[in-house]
């Protein structure tokens, strides 16, 4: 088994990665390390895991560990995923994994000297809902495609919660605004050419509460909003010439309904609906991670598509400055 060490003790390892990486068949969570000694030994008895370090240099250190899910703030991203490639650990790293698409270009590097996996944990990536829209667009299902609309979000106004600090890499765009830039990239296979972008900023955080997105992909147009401080929301159609998809729970299949594809030809009144819900694509995520650094040719989101969805990120931070359409 595949032994799995977790970098502290947040909110999505403890609710979300730590039961992922337990129900795998090929992994287990060997250590937990925390600024806490305390707190990591909390964490790792509740889970019955064996190790627990008080410090993250500790458990890098560990010949115990085989490699490391990092979900410290965003902002530390690039500096703990270099420093485990360093101890020779196989990386996943919570996304975003950078703030700048230029911070990528060294962790690429740093991979490739030393043949160990990084990757960014865009969990999305690997649920079959997901892989069904990529089928259905490939398959010319609705005809040529004309127009993407998303949106994510949440309501959130804790001061001291990362997603609300700015040094942390807090912000709306890095921690949803990914979600449907990222999902109509892999389910198109296109990348924008330009963006366009309404920004606003809350007036004691600093952090963007709210974006409105417009994107240019040549032969279709994807536009979406996300906040931090509107109702949950999740939602994702992909509209054509002739018939138009619409994903529901597009990001958090399981915890905000079940998971279902719907494909829309009107012209013949034919709707077909295809469920998916017994996937967790955490754990679809973790054990598709361990195959692949085991040397298995399991498809991965790499670090250069990482690298080419922030760009997309930073693009869309620039046009927020002018509201003029900026290119990718």
């Amino acid at each position: 088994m595949f032994r799995w060490g977790i970098l502290s003790t947040a909110k999505i390892g403890r609710d979300q990665l730590i039961p992922a990486i337990m129900d795998s068949d090929n992994g287990v969570v060997h250590g937990i390390a925390s600024r806490d000694e305390r707190n990591a030994r909390a964490l790792a008895d509740r889970f019955g895991v064996p190790l627990a370090f008080g410090s993250y240099d500790e458990l890098l250190a560990s010949e115990h560990i085989d490699g490391v899910y990092i979900p410290l703030p965003t902002s530390q991203h690039i500096e703990w995923s270099l420093k485990a490639v360093a101890a020779g650990k196989h990386v996943l790293c919570e996304k975003p994994i950078a703030l700048k698409a230029g911070d990528i270009d060294e962790l690429i590097e740093a991979r490739d000297k030393s043949g160990l996996l990084v990757c960014e944990a865009f969990m999305v990536a690997y649920h079959p809902q997901w892989h069904k829209v990529t089928e259905l667009m490939a398959d010319n299902a609705i005809g040529p495609l004309r127009q993407v609309q998303g949106a994510f979000t949440y309501y959130n106004t804790n001061p001291d919660d990362m997603r609300n600090q700015v040094g942390l890499g807090g912000g709306g765009l890095p921690d949803i605004g990914v979600y449907p830039t990222v999902t109509t990239r892999i389910t198109t296979g296109c990348e924008p050419l330009r963006v366009s972008a309404s920004i606003r900023r809350d007036m004691e955080f600093g952090t963007d509460i709210w974006a409105s997105v417009r994107a240019d992909f040549g032969d279709f147009e994807m536009s979406f909003y996300c906040s931090t401080q509107m109702d949950l929301r999740q939602h994702m159609v992909f509209h054509g010439e002739n018939g138009w998809i619409e994903v529901t729970s597009p990001f958090n299949a399981r915890d905000y309904g079940t998971a279902k594809v719907r494909l829309h030809r009107n012209s013949n009144n034919e709707v077909q609906e295809f469920r998916f819900a017994n996937n967790s694509q955490y754990r679809l995520q973790v054990e598709n991670f361990v195959r692949a650094a085991r040397g298995g040719d399991d498809p991965i989101f790499t670090l250069e598509n990482s690298k080419l969805n922030q760009r997309v990120i930073d693009a869309i931070y620039a046009a927020g400055e002018t509201e003029a359409w900026t290119a990718v």
